[in-house]
C-alpha cells in the first residue's frame, strides 16, 4: 500500500535501493528491481504517485495530467506490453481507442491517422494520392529509424571499457537518423508541405515541431502508435496502484508527501539520502527520476556537483516545452454528449509547424500554434461506473514559461488576479477551439480549470514547468553523459531523459537503469 510520509511510517534500516520520484521511470526501476529481490523504497515528493502518470480529483470529477494514450501495448508480443506486464504482473488492463486513434485538424480539413500499418498508408494515400511513394518510403524510414535505436539504447548500460571499444558501433547507424530533423527527412521524400505537416501533426507528443526536432523522436512515436493507442483501464492511476504490489512483495515501499533534500555523498559515493526533514535513509544505492536539471541543481550537494564538473552537462541540454492544461467537466454521458474516443491535434490553415509557433512566441494573441484535445471518459469502458451521468475532457497547448515566471514565487492557488486573468483568457480561447469541433458541447460544461507551467513546477519539480524533461533535438542524442550510471559510485539516473520523452521512454529507463544497478541483462529476462 502507497504511504505517506507524514503519518511516520515504519521504515526498514536500510535499503537496496531508494528511488528518487514516483514517475513512471522510478516506479518501473523499482519494480524490476523489486523482483531481482531488493528491497526498495520510492520517494515521492507530491501526495500522490506516479509523476505524469497521476490523476487529480475535483469537484467530483478525475482528470490524467499526463497520460492521453499509449502505442504497442495492443500487441501481445511488443516489447511494451512485454514490459508493462513484467512491472505490474500482468494486472495492468488496456482499452482499445478503435479504428482512428488520432485526427490532424488544418483549417477546416481533417486527416485521420488509422491503425495498422497497411491501413495507414492507404488512409494518407487517398488523401494525397500523388504522393504514394513518398509516404511508403516515409513509413520505411520510419521503421528502419526505430530498428537502428535499440543499440543506441543498449550502449547506454556499457561498462566505459567495452564502451570505447564498441559503443561507436553500435550508436553509427542510429546517429544517420538522429543527427538530422524531422524535417530535412521528409524533405528529402517530398516538397509537398501539408502532407509534411500531416506527417508531423503528432510533435506535440514530444514537444519540438519537425525543424528542431530530431528526426529519430518523431520516428519513435510515430512508430509507437501505427497499431493504434490504448487507454489504461480504469485510469492512469491503475498504473501506480499495479506497480506497487510488486515493490511491496519484496520488502519494499513507495511513500508520499516524502521530499528529498540531498543526496548523502561520502567519499564519492553515494550513501543514502537526507530528507526535508533532516531524517537519513541509508541504502547501498541511489537512484534519481527526478530529471537531470532538476538532479544536478537541486538534489546533489554543491561540491560534488563541482568535482564531476556536471554543469558543464547542463549547458549542453536544454529543458523542453512548457504548456497548458485545461480539464473541463461535463454533465452527461460520454454517449449522451456523443464524445469521441478519437485524439484532435487542431492547427492553423496557413504556416508550416515552425512558423506557426514562431508567431505565437512572437505575440500570444496570435493563433495557437498545436491545440490537443483528449477525451479520457470515452477512452476508459470503466469511467461510468466511477463517474456515471458525467464526462471529461483535457486540452493541452504550448505557452513559455515566461508568461507566468512573474509569479514563480507566489504559493499554489494564491497567485493573484492577474495570474488568474491570464489563465482565464486561455482558458477561454482554448473553449472556443473545443467548441469549433465539437459545437454541440457548447452550454454543456459545468467546470473547467487551467494549470500553467507554474503548476508543473510545483507538482512535478521541473523548474521550467516542462513537459518533456530535456528536448529533443539533434544534439540531444549526441550526449553521451545521458545514461543510467552517473561518475558519482552508486548513484544512477533514471526516467524520460536518459531514453526519449513520454511513458514509454520512462518504461524503457526501467530495464536500462535496472541492469546498470545489477550488471545483469535485464532485457532478456523481460523478453
Amino acid at each position: 500500500m502507497i504511504q505517506s510520509y507524514k503519518k511516520k511510517p515504519t521504515l526498514q534500516e536500510n535499503y537496496d535501493t531508494i528511488i528518487i520520484g514516483s514517475g513512471m521511470g522510478g516506479l518501473a526501476t523499482a519494480a524490476i528491481l523489486a523482483k531481482e529481490g531488493q528491497k526498495v523504497l520510492v520517494l515521492e515528493r507530491h501526495y500522490t504517485a506516479g509523476g505524469f502518470t497521476h490523476i487529480f480529483k475535483r469537484k467530483g470529477y478525475e482528470w490524467d495530467v499526463g497520460i492521453h494514450y499509449i502505442g504497442e501495448v495492443q500487441r501481445e508480443k511488443s516489447l511494451l506490453k512485454k514490459l508493462f506486464d513484467y512491472v505490474t504482473d500482468s494486472q495492468l488492463k488496456w482499452q482499445d481507442m478503435g479504428q482512428v486513434y488520432d485526427k490532424i485538424v488544418i483549417g477546416d480539413k481533417h486527416y485521420d491517422f488509422v491503425k495498422g500499418v497497411k491501413n495507414f498508408k492507404k488512409q494518407m494515400i487517398a488523401y494525397f494520392p500523388e504522393e504514394e511513394q513518398a509516404i511508403h518510403s516515409y513509413v520505411d524510414t520510419v521503421f528502419n529509424a526505430v530498428r537502428a535505436s535499440k543499440n543506441y539504447y543498449i550502449s547506454k548500460t556499457l561498462s566505459p571499457f567495452v564502451n570505447s571499444l564498441v559503443g561507436g558501433y553500435l550508436r553509427k547507424p542510429f546517429h544517420k537518423y538522429s543527427d538530422k530533423t524531422t524535417y530535412q527527412v521528409l524533405r528529402e521524400m517530398t516538397d509537398n508541405e501539408e502532407l509534411i505537416k500531416v506527417l508531423t501533426g503528432q510533435y506535440g507528443d514530444y514537444g519540438l515541431p519537425p525543424k528542431q526536432s530530431s528526426f529519430s523522436m518523431h520516428a519513435s512515436v510515430a512508430r509507437h502508435y501505427f497499431d493504434g493507442g490504448s487507454f489504461p483501464i480504469g485510469g492512469s492511476s491503475q498504473i501506480a496502484k499495479t506497480i506497487d504490489p510488486v515493490i511491496e512483495k519484496a520488502g519494499g515501499t513507495i511513500l508520499v508527501s516524502a521530499e528529498v533534500d540531498q543526496v548523502l555523498i561520502e567519499k564519492g559515493k553515494a550513501t543514502g539520502v537526507q530528507m526535508k526533514d533532516g531524517k537519513q535513509i541509508l541504502a547501498k544505492n541511489i537512484i534519481s527520476n527526478a530529471g537531470l536539471i532538476t538532479t544536478y541543481n537541486k538534489l546533489l550537494p554543491q561540491q560534488t556537483v563541482e568535482k564531476y564538473q556536471l554543469k558543464k552537462q547542463l549547458q549542453k541540454v536544454k529543458p523542453s516545452v512548457a504548456h497548458v492544461s485545461l480539464y473541463i467537466g461535463l454533465e452527461g454521458t460520454p454517449e449522451e454528449l456523443q464524445i469521441p474516443t478519437t485524439n484532435y491535434w487542431v492547427y492553423p490553415e496557413k504556416g508550416d509547424h515552425d512558423s506557426c509557433v514562431q508567431n505565437y512566441l512572437d505575440d500570444l494573441s496570435q493563433p495557437f500554434p498545436v491545440v490537443y484535445m483528449s477525451f479520457p471518459c470515452a477512452k476508459d469502458p470503466d469511467w461510468s461506473n466511477r463517474y456515471p451521468g458525467k464526462s471529461s475532457i483535457d486540452i493541452i497547448t504550448l505557452v513559455p514559461y515566461e508568461t507566468f515566471e512573474q509569479w514563480k514565487d507566489s504559493s499554489w492557488k494564491k497567485r493573484g488576479e492577474e495570474y488568474e486573468d491570464i489563465k482565464e483568457t486561455i482558458a477561454q480561447r482554448l473553449l472556443q477551439e473545443l467548441y469549433k469541433q465539437l459545437p454541440h458541447l457548447e452550454g454543456k460544461i459545468s467546470y473547467y480549470e487551467l494549470s500553467t507551467p507554474l503548476t508543473t513546477e510545483h507538482f512535478v519539480n521541473y523548474e521550467k514547468g516542462e513537459i518533456y524533461g530535456l528536448d529533443h533535438s539533434p544534439s540531444r542524442f549526441r550526449q553521451g553523459f545521458l545514461k543510467p550510471k552517473t561518475p558519482i559510485k552508486n548513484f544512477y539516473l533514471t526516467g524520460q531523459d536518459i531514453v526519449t520523452a513520454g511513458v514509454g521512454g520512462a518504461l524503457f529507463s526501467g530495464i536500462l537503469s535496472a541492469t546498470a544497478v545489477t550488471g545483469k541483462n535485464m532485457l532478456k529476462k523481460v523478453l
